[in-house]
């Protein structure tokens, strides 16, 4: 039996979302399902050096919850 692969998603990354619980629940399922299929993978791009240096960047500039 293979193991689900289960997405975590990080303690407040959903605090901007301008949406309702049921969109952002739908969100959550379709990518889950994604995951699940395959297609979230084989429709991914890896980042440029400088992509992946902004994101680190705005991870580290995101000030953590108390």
């Amino acid at each position: 039996m293979t193991e689900k692969m289960k997405i975590v998603f990080a303690e407040g990354c959903f605090d901007d979302f301008d949406g309702t619980e049921e969109e952002l629940a739908e969100i959550i399922a379709d990518l889950q399902t994604m995951v699940d299929d395959g297609t979230l993978l084989e429709n991914s791009e890896r980042l440029t050096p400088e992509e992946e240096d902004d994101l680190i960047e705005m991870l580290k500039s995101k000030a953590p919850r108390q």
